[in-house]
């Protein structure tokens, strides 16, 4: 009996889990919304009841969403990414970039905005010694891990309400602080980290390359086979990064 029990658990928790699997496999960024699209408000509560589970640090929760419902708001912050994809290109970085426009049709947006002065919740000295700036960075890499596992778990939400998202991080700069912060009230003390768009795709969207499983996981030590060297990222920035940034997965070479 006890051994039908554990196997009758088992099986749930393994439903349980593909369910979730299934949400995540099917998390599809898209840069082209359907603009008629109306996201009720209870949409924008489950997702950031969802937000604000995530684990954090210390327990911190150093983070603030801002949903962005304004449709001049929404203008502005594309205007402000797509000249920012301009200055990139001037300065022939050579990325891959996006249509930023995209922003100004999206019929959910939330704003992802950290409070770095939580660090000092994690292990630091406050004394200005080399240590202490060790641990500062590393306290910062704890915030910006906490926060980025709360907007995932934003974003599974959103896949879950059946919407397709998109991720948009290209703001730590000072320039892009300096032109949102005003725009959206926030505070100097804080920072604007990402945007969080998300609505049903103005075309289908398509499953971008992953990894596979065998080429992420090693077993109690790391398998140095899947070591790359510096030579080797860069000529994989060289010839498959545009290949695999925005390209549909089955039509990869």
């Amino acid at each position: 009996m006890a051994e039908e029990v554990s196997k009758s658990r088992e099986a749930d928790l393994r439903a349980r889990c593909n369910a979730l699997l299934e949400i995540m496999r099917n998390r599809l960024t898209t840069r082209q919304f359907d603009p008629d699209c109306v996201v009720p408000r209870e949409h924008y509560d489950l997702i950031l009841e969802a937000a604000r589970h995530a684990p954090s640090g210390a327990n911190a929760q150093p983070w603030h969403y801002i949903i962005v419902t304004d449709p001049g708001a929404k203008k502005k912050i594309a205007d402000y990414f797509v000249e920012e994809q301009r200055r990139r290109a001037k300065l022939k970085m050579k990325f891959p970039t996006p249509n930023y426009r995209g922003l100004e049709t999206a019929p959910g947006m939330i704003v992802v905005v950290a409070d770095f002065r939580f660090t000092r919740a994690f292990p630091v000295l406050m004394d200005g010694s080399d240590l202490d700036r060790q641990y500062h960075e590393n306290a910062e890499r704890i915030l910006l891990q906490s926060v980025a596992a709360s907007t995932m778990s934003a974003h599974l939400a959103a896949a879950a309400l059946g919407y397709n998202v998109w991720w948009v991080t290209a703001i730590g700069q000072e320039t892009a602080q300096k032109a949102m912060r005003p725009l959206l009230g926030v505070p100097e003390e804080l920072s604007i980290i990402d945007i969080f768009c998300f609505g049903p795709a103005a075309k289908a969207p398509y499953k971008r390359w992953k990894k596979k499983l065998d080429e992420i996981r090693s077993w109690d030590r790391f398998d140095m086979k899947q070591f790359m060297t510096l030579d080797q990222i860069s000529e994989w920035i060289k010839e498959t990064r545009h290949k695999v940034m925005y390209r549909d997965e089955s039509k990869i070479d």
